[in-house]
């Protein structure tokens, strides 16, 4: 983003920083927060802490201290951005999505740094894994998209070594929880914050988790997901409870290629979406299942559910993969809603990439878990203002303000922060 730019955004920049005054008791620190969410939308090679402090003329270890030690409420910043959001962007069609983001880390003073599965490498590696809820209001011409909540998921190994906690400020309050259980408690305590969603959607890591099914359906919410081909599911009620094969539940993939629930529908041919490499086109059955109900106080019976829940599956025609999905829609749900509210999951895809180049999200150089906490709420409250704006600089004329006309923001340059801190400090 340009000097100009950033100064033409002024007022509505110094009106969202106001909002959260009040998180603040020194104004040396909300001076501090100012510069860091500008070092963030500047043009830096490195969204890191010692980058944004040399482009802002002030000591490194002013910044440092101000993401570990400082006295302000990043807790409080974090609930009000939620209520700001649903005040400025409500809507009755608003979708939640459930999601998490692995950022590749050397060495093992990182907070929650462990050798394990990468999403952005596609590999083992020894990386750090947040949890995260996007909101969006899925419009389709210009959506708009905020992360509401992130969390740190914090390996065994890491819960476990309670003095390696305390040196990386992790509380003791703080322990290993399954992801699909920190999403619980995300979208709970939105909820709570006035966050209303109409639906809900995510990937197999948490829809393959029945528990995780009950969690919304106590929460009164209406969700699909896609689920593992191993998932097992009753197309019919058993006749007995019992082990025996005849009876267990079955997985979802032999139950779509060989229940006759499933084997005598026919295809539907769905318009999903159009997508910058043409329409995404799905062919698609569906039918209502019970779900293994792991609360029976015989562990040794296969149990269903009481109520029943939609079990979808989606070939694609031109590439032959198939999903699966679940949802515990109600029955007279439409199979084109779901599936459109299925497919909505690329939003927090595209967030994080935007968030990543755009924001430093990923650029985090830490060794506090407060730290790490406050850098992703940051970058979090610049994509939200980024995106509260999107509308105003696209409709701009790009002879005033460089980039605008475009896709891509071009940014300030180190040369410029000092004139754009000068904005608001």
């Amino acid at each position: 983003m340009t000097a100009d730019q950033i100064r033409s955004l002024q007022p509505a920049l110094v009106a969202l920083l106001n909002h959260f005054r009040n998180c603040f008791k020194r104004e040396a620190s909300f001076l501090h927060w100012q510069r860091y969410l500008l070092g963030l939308m500047a043009d830096l090679k490195r969204k890191s802490i010692e980058p944004i402090a040399l482009a802002a003329g002030v000591p490194v270890r002013t910044l440092q201290e101000f993401l570990a030690f400082f006295v302000w409420d990043h807790d409080r910043v974090d609930k009000q951005l939620q209520q700001l959001v649903m005040d400025e962007h409500g809507c009755e069609a608003a979708i939640g999505v459930i999601d998490g983001s692995a950022h590749a880390k050397q060495g093992d003073k990182t907070p929650g740094v462990q050798r394990q599965w990468c999403g952005e490498a596609g590999k083992m590696d020894n990386c750090v894994i947040g949890q995260h809820l996007l909101y969006t209001d899925s419009e389709s011409d210009n959506p708009f998209t905020c992360v509401i909540a992130s969390d740190l998921y914090v390996p065994k190994i890491w819960a476990d070594d309670r003095e390696r906690c305390r040196q990386a400020g992790i509380g003791d309050d703080v322990i290993c929880r399954p992801r699909w259980r920190m999403a619980l408690d995300q979208v709970t305590e939105a909820i709570g914050n006035g966050v209303r969603f109409s639906w809900l959607t995510f990937d197999e890591e948490y829809g393959s988790i029945p528990a995780f099914w009950f969690g919304l359906d106590r929460l009164g919410m209406r969700a699909i997901g896609e689920v593992r081909p191993n998932f097992r599911c009753w197309a019919t009620l058993p006749k007995y409870g019992s082990l025996r094969g005849v009876f267990v539940a079955k997985r979802v993939d032999n139950v779509c290629r060989h229940s006759p629930v499933f084997r005598d529908k026919k295809w539907h041919r769905m318009h999903i979406k159009d997508t910058t490499r043409g329409p995404a086109i799905w062919n698609v059955k569906a039918a209502r299942a019970y779900l293994v109900d792991a609360s029976h106080p015989d562990n040794n019976i296969s149990c269903p559910t009481d109520r029943r829940y939609w079990l979808i599956v989606a070939r694609n025609p031109k590439t032959s993969e198939i999903k699966y999905f679940v949802s515990n829609a109600p029955g007279n749900a439409t199979l084109k809603q779901m599936m459109s509210v299925a497919f909505t999951r690329w939003h927090v895809e595209k967030w994080f990439e935007r968030a990543k180049q755009e924001a430093g999200f990923g650029a985090f150089e830490v060794r506090t878990y407060t730290s790490l906490i406050r850098h992703w709420l940051c970058s979090r409250m610049v994509m939200y203002f980024l995106a509260a704006q999107t509308q105003r600089l696209r409709g701009e004329k790009s002879t005033d303000h460089a980039g605008t006309g475009g896709g891509r923001i071009e940014y300030a340059g180190r040369a410029d922060m000092g004139s754009a801190l000068a904005l608001v400090v």
